[in-house]
């Protein structure tokens, strides 16, 4: 998956970008914290564990 697609999947259901980490970016809802690897690409696995770990749509 495209790491683009994964922040727009992530910043349409109410997360926004903290920081910047070494090799992550960090982003947060309310007190959730979630890091997003800065690659042209994600993990087909990761993507689909922060999917339904943080219940996208």
């Amino acid at each position: 998956m495209k790491t683009k697609d994964l922040i727009a999947l992530l910043e349409r259901n109410g997360w926004t970008f903290k920081r910047h980490g070494s090799n992550h970016d960090i982003y947060v809802k309310g007190k959730d914290r979630e890091s997003v690897v800065r690659h042209k690409e994600t993990d087909e696995e990761l993507a689909k564990a922060i999917i339904k770990r943080r219940n996208l749509k």
